[in-house]
């Protein structure tokens, strides 16, 4: 009986070890968006910090797992864990403002917008 906690322990850590590498991962990924908008280079900061990004993460995730799936398969569910929460923070962003509008009115102001295409 006194194996078990023993035994949930690591792939406790490994999960907590997933949600750290998630937050790195999704919080790289938001200070890039940011950092990238403003830069003359933007592709150059989204390459570069994917690149980065995910190579950190596999191998925090090869550490954590030390060669155990279910170190791994826990590691792995803290990070989509950390991915839905930041789904959820992060909401819904805007509609378009083409989108907004629908019905006949809308069809009409698109109709009328279509000559003046370059």
């Amino acid at each position: 009986m006194n194996d078990i906690p023993t035994m949930l322990l690591p792939i406790a850590l490994a999960g907590l070890a997933g949600m750290a590498l998630g937050a790195f991962f999704f919080g790289g990924l938001w200070w890039t968006l940011r950092r990238a908008l403003v830069s003359p280079r933007p592709l150059l900061w989204l390459g570069t910090s994917l690149l980065l990004r995910t190579g950190i993460v596999l191998f925090g995730v090869y550490v954590v797992g030390h060669g155990q799936w279910q170190r791994m398969v826990a590691c792995l569910a803290g990070f989509i864990l950390v991915r839905l929460l930041t789904l959820r923070l992060a909401g819904r962003p805007p509609a378009p403002p083409d989108a907004r509008r629908s019905g006949p009115a809308a069809a009409a102001t698109m109709a009328d917008e279509a000559p003046n295409a370059p």
